[in-house]
C-alpha cells in the first residue's frame, strides 16, 4: 500500500526538477582551458604580439627601416626610443613590432600547411591499409633519416633564400611528423564499432574517412601541431641567422639577432632583445599547447 504513493511522490519530484542541458565537449575543454591561468596569460601575450603585429602601421611607430649613424646603438630608455637602436640607428621598437609579421607568418603558416598534409596523407594510410600505407609510410621514414635542422637548412639552401623558400622547408620538415601521428591515431580508430556501422550503412571509404574519424582524430592532431609552432618559430629564426631567411633589410626577429651579434659587447641588452621574443613566444606557445593537451585529456 506505501509502494504506490512513495512511487507517485519520486515521480512528481522528477517532473518538477529542472531540467539542465548537457555541456558538450568542446564546450567543457573550452572550460577547462578559461580556467588554467597559465594559458590564459599566455594566450594574453600572444593575443598582444599578434594585435600589435597587424596593427602596427596604424601605431605611430618610427619607419623602421630609416637608420642614422649618429643614433646607433642607444641604450634601452633613451628619449623617443624607449628600445633603443640598432647597429644602423633603426628603432628597436618599431622593428621588434614590424618583425613579429615576418616571424610569425614564417613560424605558423608551415604548421598550418604541414597540419593539412599531413593528417590527409596519415588519415589515408591509416584507414586504407595494406600497401598504400606501407609506400606512404616508408616514404615518411626516409624524411626521419634526417635530423629536423639538417633537413631545413638543407632544403633552404638547395632552393636559395627567401620567404617563400623559408615556408616550403619547413613545411616538408614538419609534414612526416604529423603524418606519423595522424596515421597512428586513425589506425586505433578505423575498427571501433561506430566506423564498422558505417561500412555497413554502405558509406564510401571517402565519406567514412571525411565524417566518422576525421572529427575522432582531429583533436589529437591539432594538439601535436600546436607544439610543433614553438620549434617552427626557432627554426625559421635560425635559417634567417644563417643567411637562408629572409633578407635585410626586412625587419625578421632571426635576421635582427645576426646583424646585431656584432654588437653584443657595446650594447648587450639591446642585441638580446630579437632572442627575447623568440623565447617569449616559443615559451608561450609550448605552454599553450601543454593547457590544451590537459583541456582535452577528459579521463583527467
Amino acid at each position: 500500500m506505501t509502494e504506490l504513493p512513495l512511487q507517485a511522490i519520486s515521480d512528481a519530484a522528477l517532473q518538477a526538477a529542472p531540467a539542465t542541458k548537457a555541456r558538450g565537449y568542446w564546450a567543457t575543454v573550452g572550460r577547462r582551458i578559461a580556467r588554467d591561468k597559465v594559458s590564459m596569460a599566455c594566450a594574453f601575450v600572444l593575443l598582444l604580439i599578434f594585435v600589435s603585429a597587424i596593427l602596427a602601421p596604424w601605431l605611430g611607430l618610427e619607419d623602421p627601416y630609416k637608420g642614422s649613424m649618429i643614433r646607433r646603438l642607444r641604450h634601452i630608455g633613451t628619449i623617443g626610443y624607449p628600445l633603443g637602436t640598432d647597429e644602423l640607428g633603426r628603432d628597436m621598437l618599431a622593428r621588434l613590432i614590424y618583425g613579429g609579421r615576418l616571424s610569425l607568418l614564417i613560424g605558423i603558416l608551415p604548421v598550418i600547411l604541414a597540419f593539412c598534409i599531413g593528417t590527409s596523407l596519415g588519415l589515408v594510410a591509416g584507414y586504407i591499409g595494406g600497401k598504400l600505407n606501407t609506400a606512404i609510410m616508408r616514404t615518411i621514414d626516409v624524411f626521419y633519416a634526417f635530423p629536423s635542422v639538417l633537413l631545413a637548412i638543407a632544403i633552404s639552401g638547395a632552393l636559395g633564400a627567401g620567404i617563400l623558400n623559408s615556408i616550403v622547408s619547413l613545411t616538408v620538415v614538419f609534414v612526416p611528423q604529423i603524418t606519423r601521428v595522424a596515421e597512428s591515431v586513425t589506425t586505433g580508430v578505423r575498427n571501433m564499432d561506430f566506423v564498422e556501422a558505417a561500412r555497413a550503412s554502405g558509406a564510401s571509404p571517402f565519406t567514412i574517412m571525411r565524417v566518422h574519424i576525421l572529427g575522432n582524430v582531429l583533436g589529437s592532431i591539432f594538439v601535436y601541431a600546436t607544439s610543433l609552432i614553438s620549434v617552427s618559430m626557432i627554426l625559421a629564426a635560425g635559417l634567417s641567422f644563417l643567411g637562408l631567411g629572409t633578407k635585410p633589410p626586412e625587419p625578421e626577429w632571426g635576421l635582427m639577432l645576426n646583424t646585431l651579434r656584432t654588437a653584443i659587447y657595446v650594447n648587450p641588452w639591446v642585441a638580446a632583445l630579437p632572442g627575447a621574443m623568440i623565447f617569449a613566444v616559443s615559451i608561450c606557445f609550448n605552454l599553450l599547447s601543454d593547457g590544451l593537451r590537459s583541456a582535452m585529456d577528459i579521463r583527467n
